[in-house]
């Protein structure tokens, strides 16, 4: 008798989880939109910019080719809505984090959300070191090593679709500070085990370079470098949390003794 008003609260509050759920999805969406409307306004002059590193390494008489019919118009849209997912990105996060976190105890948001907005941090950086820092060095070995008789005339779907990956692997590369929390904070890992492992990450991080980058050393030790740092940084800040994760227990498990 007892158990059909306990079904019917649970299905209650199934329906009100997904209709929050719903609204959540809405406002990231009408979020998405409205950056999208004056980025795809720009979206010529949004090329342009993305474009600046390569044309600017290009030899003289050499520029970038559109080689489909619709390409002029279809690729400067479309990277208006790469552009507007990541200005409207920390919204929707933020959107996702408000829906989830009524769920989590209070230590566990104070874990979550800095490593939350760590995390949209450190991807944009890894945007950003693409952009100024890989870019200029990647394009100038490219036309450097363009054989002779050949004019290097790049199609604008290929480059975009060149930077996007580019972006995406050096955003996901610059995550590794939260990854190594993580594992040490949840206990799948120590930190003395990934102090001792170091060697070991370092031949995996070249190889993950190598896969990556483009195939000259330069650009390896270009992309290998800041993500060995950030490991190590990693390391750092797992540390400092398993010991005050501890120093916390300890205090709780004192006060319960008294």
């Amino acid at each position: 008798m007892n158990d059909e008003p306990e079904e019917k609260l649970a299905e209650g509050t199934l329906i009100s989880h997904l209709l929050e759920l719903r609204n959540r999805l809405i406002r990231a969406l009408i979020a998405f939109v409205i950056v999208l409307i004056p980025c795809a306004w720009k979206s010529n002059d949004l090329f342009d910019l993305i474009a600046r590193p390569i044309q600017s390494k290009l030899p003289p008489g050499a520029h970038l080719i559109a080689t489909g019919v619709i390409a002029p118009f279809l690729t400067p849209f479309k990277l208006s809505m790469y552009v507007a997912l990541f200005i409207a990105m920390p919204y929707i996060l933020y959107q996702i984090w408000a829906f989830v976190a009524p769920g989590l105890y209070r230590h566990e948001k104070r874990f979550a959300l800095p490593l939350l907005v760590s995390s949209i941090f450190l991807f944009y950086a890894g945007i950003a070191f693409a952009y100024f820092a890989v870019f200029p060095v990647v394009f100038q070995f490219m036309v450097a090593t363009t054989p002779r008789g050949i004019l290097m005339m790049t199609d604008i779907t290929s480059y975009l679709d060149f930077v996007m990956r580019m972006f995406l692997a050096f955003g996901l590369a610059f995550e590794a500070p939260v990854a190594v929390v993580l594992l040490a904070t949840t206990g799948l890992v120590s930190v003395e085990k990934l102090r001792s492992n170091r060697g070991y990450v370092l031949i995996a991080i070249f190889v993950v370079a190598a896969a990556l980058a483009p195939p000259d050393s330069i650009s390896m030790c270009i992309m290998a470098i800041p993500m060995y740092a950030l490991y190590e940084a990693g390391v750092f800040f797992a540390n400092i949390a398993v010991k005050s994760r501890r120093e916390a227990e300890a205090a709780r498990e004192a006060a319960k003794a008294h």
